[in-house]
């Protein structure tokens, strides 16, 4: 009896000391924050597949294209659908799409690549380089004596600084959801209306009312399209023409462009479905009618072959082929969460990274679990951005993985994003 009293009590110890030595991911639920090198499983892959066939049966959605590489591999490239139901045709690797803002983290590339280059500096003011922004005030919800709203103005704290455009964190919101007066005022402003530059849309955003005081709140807006007019006074080239120079070309993205041009490029362009074509951004969205205006926010048109090899870049840290596009440090920092815990920085109610991201430049940062249990699927350290036109992409270098999600559908891109999340880490296996 003392022998196997003995023989279970070290048994039991080397259990113990097993689980005490195993790393805390292979605690995790489900299938968030899986240990390093899980590889994928081809049949469970096959269930992409099936959801996509079904909801473009249903009539969802046209169609799309969904492609995953792990390890420097293709390990799924499939098309689905169309990319348009009046003319049939199918969804293609050169197929064109609106991105919307997943235009964003291409336009914070393009700023980090300027402090590469030492022509400006993320604490820079903004006023520097468009000085409409000196005389910013912060309009202030306030009541008459009949409980009548009105707005008070309030000279800013400090300075907008090029980093508070980065992160949202300017003030400058969107005029075409919630309902305070700020945004009210914005979206009475009429904006996008008439042909304007960039440098009279940001003349035009330094006239209206800040929402909150600078460096304070998380607030989704318009500081993007403030930010390519700051790339064109630091550059002194046009915002597209500096893209394609230092970014575009260079990385083999032949196919993305603010504006199509040609009978050919308009041919190629995907459509939603005829009853969801409403992108609802607060303006129409035609890249088929070139404009002066070159939206840094989400202007943007693409491929699928061009979009992935921006991701593909991201997975390498700015690097590709041989190639280095961002300084080692600056990557770092724009990967990185700028608004976490002692930042001092909040969160609008209307905060888009999600729960358990944080947000760099231009993309959410996984950083913890968030409130879902089990928490939603993913890995610390997770990079992603999607736009209001559902294109999407997520890179998870623990896994040394990404996927790109290229579709239209305004109204069903989220259901669809959340799915194709879950099947790709279901997918996977250690």
């Amino acid at each position: 009896m003392l022998r196997r009293a003995a023989r279970t009590l070290f048994a039991g110890a080397l259990v113990a000391l097993a689980v005490s030595q195993a790393p805390n991911t292979a605690l995790a639920e489900g299938t968030f924050d899986l240990p390093p090198g899980a590889q994928f499983s081809q049949s469970k892959l096959e269930r992409i597949d099936a959801f996509f066939k079904t909801i473009i049966a249903e009539g969802k959605i046209p169609g799309a294209l969904v492609y995953i590489e792990q390890r420097g591999k293709p390990i799924y490239h499939k098309h689905f659908g169309v990319r348009d139901v009046a003319t049939q045709a199918p969804v293609t690797d050169d197929t064109i799409f609106r991105l919307a803002s997943l235009t964003k983290p291409f336009t914070s590339f393009a700023v980090m690549m300027l402090v590469d280059d030492g022509k400006l500096k993320l604490d820079d003011p903004v006023s520097k380089y468009i000085p409409a922004f000196a005389d910013v005030k912060v309009g202030v919800e306030k009541k008459r004596d009949d409980g009548e709203k009105y707005l008070d103005f309030e000279p800013v704290k400090r300075p907008i600084k090029v980093s508070d455009l980065l992160l949202h964190t300017s003030g400058i919101t969107y005029g075409f959801y919630g309902d305070t007066l700020v945004r009210k005022a914005i979206a009475a402003a009429k904006i996008y209306d008439g042909d304007p530059s960039n440098a009279e849309f940001a003349e035009r955003i330094a006239r209206l009312p800040l929402q909150e005081q600078p460096g304070t709140l998380w607030d989704y807006g318009n500081s993007y399209e403030v930010l390519s007019r700051v790339v064109e006074v630091a550059s002194g080239k046009s915002f597209y023409t500096y893209q394609k120079e230092r970014l575009f070309d260079p990385l083999g993205m032949k196919d993305t462009r603010y504006y199509l041009s040609t009978d050919e490029q308009k041919a190629r362009m995907a459509q939603p479905m005829p009853n969801d074509a409403d992108f609802r951004v607060g303006r129409p969205s035609r890249p088929d009618i070139v404009k002066k205006w070159e939206s840094g926010g989400g202007g943007l048109t693409s491929t699928p072959s061009d979009v992935i090899r921006f991701v593909r870049m991201l997975l390498h840290k700015g690097e590709l082929d041989g190639k280095r596009y961002l300084s080692e440090a600056s990557f770092k920092e724009m990967t990185t969460d700028q608004i976490g815990p002692g930042s001092g920085i909040a969160r609008d109610h209307f905060y888009f990274p999600g729960d358990g991201f944080g947000y760099g430049y231009g993309l959410g940062v996984r950083t913890d679990p968030g409130n879902a249990k089990p928490p939603p699927p993913g890995s610390i350290g997770e990079l992603k951005w999607d736009g209001a036109s559902g294109c999407y992409f997520v890179v998870d270098p623990k896994q040394e993985m990404f996927f790109v999600l290229m579709e239209q559908t305004p109204s069903q891109r989220q259901p669809i994003q959340r799915e194709l999340k879950k099947l790709v880490y279901e997918a996977m296996e250690n």
